[in-house]
């Protein structure tokens, strides 16, 4: 099993930075691809960035591209996702997720190729 771990959130106003840590433990050998999620009240969860281990690739939703950056640390254990110009809309409850086999592409966005999951971390973005 794999335990995954946000931390980082909190409010900030918008035009602001943060930066979200994922820590992974367990049987992070297995772990081929990291990503980010989020989750806004009355919405569905959409994909923000995700990094895969085969050659470090880097993938983004259009709505964060240019503004966030998804990086690797510590030997894989440990995936950020730093938030610049932040919005309003990016409001949102912020979920770590990892699987077991390398993405590429849209095969890196949908949730449901994920195996592991963390507990959220809040991002409020004032006006």
């Amino acid at each position: 099993q794999v335990q995954l771990v946000e931390s980082g959130g909190g409010l900030v106003q918008a035009g602001g930075s943060l930066r979200l840590s994922c820590a992974a433990s367990g049987r992070t050998f297995s772990i081929y691809a990291m990503g980010w999620f989020r989750q806004a009240p009355g919405k569905e969860r959409e994909f923000v960035a995700a990094i895969s281990w085969s050659g470090g690739s880097t993938y983004y939703a259009d709505s964060v591209k240019g503004r966030f950056t998804i990086s690797e640390v510590n030997a894989k254990n440990t995936v950020y996702l730093q938030m610049n110009s932040l919005k309003p809309e990016d409001s949102a409850v912020y979920y770590c997720a990892a699987k077991r086999n390398y993405c590429s592409g849209s095969g890196c966005s949908a949730a449901i190729s994920y195996d592991y999951w963390g507990q959220g971390a809040q991002v409020t973005v004032s006006s």
